[in-house]
């Protein structure tokens, strides 16, 4: 089977069980249909991994012109549909940005898609393929994780009407448009699949149809149309120019100058989708939707979107005034976001404030753009992804089983759910060490940070962040691994589907851990050398580093679960209060008392209200600074 055609199948192909989840109404046919779709995705994944890593970058000119109709046909059923769910719910700000995102495609389509002229519409390379694999293998495993998930969320939230076909449906759609997304050459392309992961999350953050998910939902939309808005403007100015510009390949090759203006545009609609400050709160909302949706969008679709499309126009913001303001919010967006998620008690809100802190390190990456700090970037994509989905599903299965998603809640899981909490840490250790660890080494961040103008700034940002960091990573994994007496294991009752999924990230974070120097070999440093002259090389401290972080991921979780022939339980110390078996003490006037064990989350100096509008009004200011130094240096043209 030629490239092309695997390309054409991981497009169209999740359509098919998208469509069979909207007929089928019994559950032994919807696991069959998910199981059997997510290994064919895995399969061919495989065979592309195989067959296309080592060819570097491949063009295929695909039929543009009944294809665009039809995309362009589909852009306005959205854009209608959108239209009346605003009018329905009176959100007068959805209403105005999708009339005017929709009146710019409409003057592009009428006045300038005829001369366009891109002769390749779909390519791949050697990062699209890392997020295809991403997308593919990750967003599968979701899917299969959904199957249980969802049957018990309903039993749990009985006044939820039941739409698992239509949950079902929009999930295999978004992974589609995601593989469209990553596989597009066609800038037009790219933003009718980014239109599309748009109106899938809406739809998915909403599932529940309360007042907190509709409004949630709401918030994602206008956020995202924002950014969809100056992703039409970047096509039109592209348009402007003639219409060679609308490849990929086009714009990366004519120049930063001329390039500058919708770069800026596109990117700026990157930060709204990989939710950076100030537009952090729609991914941080979307937290009230079932955890298959958090583990997506955080993992292998809608914010890996936005970062992957800065990361691919890094070129073109290397060495820039925008591409430098566009690593600074990526940057602030790291330090402060990390200090938030310090103040969270609830565990997917914590996850969430990570998720946006990671993304911040790699926009900031992007915006520096040397080919050291995209190498950083894109394995920090990586095992990001994999890590944060599994530790978004264990969190999930545990809420199912504790009736809690406070952390809190979760001390003692170790002896509660044993070998969830034994993948919880395989995740979390993964996250914590990860910025000074194997993905941002001293030898790759520091290096590229440096050599960039202000670059120790950048250095004390990563530093501040990375501690604040291990911090809130550190206390979670505290109350997972702690051992309370007389906990009873409930695990018996989690799903076979959630185990599959649980088990299986949990090895795929050891085995990429593992084969990291193959990765880079392969993967990264060949795409680095197409496309910078130069590449990280694998230096031996990196291979050091991996291997210890080998050890952590592995000796860690086992030395929890394998049992101890010798062991001894110490009551704890109460400063010279006598205490029970059971965990009491005596309190005062001889009051029996339950001891309590608890984290610091330091309210008011990290909290939301402290840190989250600093964060907003300095990021929309180096924004606007950004996109007005882009059009600074384009009026010179």
């Amino acid at each position: 089977m030629e490239i092309v055609q695997l390309l054409l199948f991981l497009i169209l192909f999740p359509l098919i069980p998208a469509v069979f989840m909207l007929l089928v109404g019994k559950d032994t046919e919807r696991n069959w249909i998910v199981k059997l779709s997510a290994l064919g995705i895995g399969a061919v994944l495989v065979y592309l991994l195989v067959t296309g890593s080592n060819k570097g970058t491949l063009y295929y000119a695909i039929g543009s012109e009944p294809i665009g109709l039809v995309m362009f046909a589909i852009e306005m059923a959205i854009a209608v549909f959108i239209l009346y769910m605003g009018l329905r719910y009176r959100n007068s700000l959805v209403v105005a940005l999708i009339v005017l995102q929709t009146m710019i495609m409409i003057a592009f389509e009428a006045m300038y898609a005829g001369k366009v002229e891109v002769q390749y519409n779909l390519f791949i390379d050697q990062f699209s393929i890392i997020m295809a694999l991403i997308i593919g293998i990750i967003g599968s495993l979701i899917c299969v994780y959904a199957l249980g998930y969802m049957k018990h969320f309903h039993e749990h939230h009985p006044s939820c009407l039941d739409r698992r076909n239509q949950f079902f449906c929009i999930l295999f759609v978004f992974i589609a448009a995601m593989f469209g997304l990553v596989f597009s050459n066609n800038i037009v392309w790219v933003y009718f699949f980014w239109e599309i992961t748009t109106l899938s999350s809406f739809l998915l953050i909403g599932y529940t149809k309360t007042d907190e998910a509709i409004a949630n939902s709401f918030t994602a939309l206008w956020m995202n149309l924002i950014g969809g808005v100056a992703f039409s403007v970047a096509i039109l100015s592209l348009a402007t120019l003639g219409g060679g510009m609308m490849g990929l390949d086009q714009l990366l090759a004519s120049g930063k100058v001329i390039a500058l203006i919708p770069a800026a545009l596109i990117g700026f609609a990157g930060l709204t989708k990989a939710a950076q400050l100030p537009f952090s709160s729609w991914l941080v909302g979307a937290m009230v939707a079932p955890t298959p949706v958090s583990a997506l969008l955080h993992s292998s679709t809608m914010v890996k979107a936005g970062v992957y499309i800065i990361v691919r126009l890094a070129p073109i913001f290397q060495g820039t005034f925008s591409g430098y303001a566009l690593a600074f919010v990526g940057a602030i967006t790291f330090l402060l976001a990390s200090g938030i998620a310090i103040s969270q008690t609830n565990a997917k809100r914590v996850l969430a404030y990570s998720t946006i802190a990671n993304l911040g390190l790699v926009v900031a990456c992007a915006g520096i753009g040397t080919y050291e700090a995209i190498w950083a970037a894109i394995l920090l994509i990586i095992f990001h992804a994999i890590s944060k989905s599994l530790l978004f599903m264990a969190v999930g299965t545990a809420e199912h089983h504790i009736f809690s998603r406070d952390i809190e809640n979760m001390h003692g899981l170790i002896n509660r759910m044993p070998r969830v909490a034994a993948m919880m840490v395989i995740g979390i250790a993964g996250m914590f060490l990860a910025p000074f660890g194997m993905l941002i080494s001293k030898w790759v961040a520091i290096r590229a940070f440096i050599d960039a103008p202000l670059g120790f700034v950048f250095v004390i940002i990563l530093a501040f962040g990375s501690a604040i960091t291990v911090f809130f990573w550190a206390k979670w994994m505290g109350k997972i691994i702690s051992v309370t007496p007389d906990s009873e294991n409930i695990e018996g009752k989690v799903d076979r589907s959630e185990w599959m999924t649980l088990v299986s990230l949990a090895g795929l974070s050891i085995i990429t851990t593992f084969i990291f120097p193959l990765i880079s070999t392969f993967l990264v440093e060949p795409f680095l050398l197409r496309n910078y002259g130069a590449t990280a090389q694998l230096g031996q401290y990196n291979i050091i580093i991996m291997i210890m972080m080998l050890i952590l991921l592995v000796v860690l979780p086992l030395s929890v679960l394998l049992p101890h022939k010798k062991h001894k339980h110490v009551m704890p110390y109460m400063g010279g209060r006598q205490t029970t078996p059971d965990m009491r003490f005596s309190g005062s006037l001889g009051i029996r008392r339950q001891m309590e064990l608890s984290n610091y989350y330091l309210e008011n100096i990290f909290g939301e209200k402290k840190l989250k509008p600093l964060g907003t009004y300095l990021c929309a200011a180096i924004i606007v600074i950004m996109l007005a130094g882009a059009f600074a240096t384009g009026a010179f043209l």
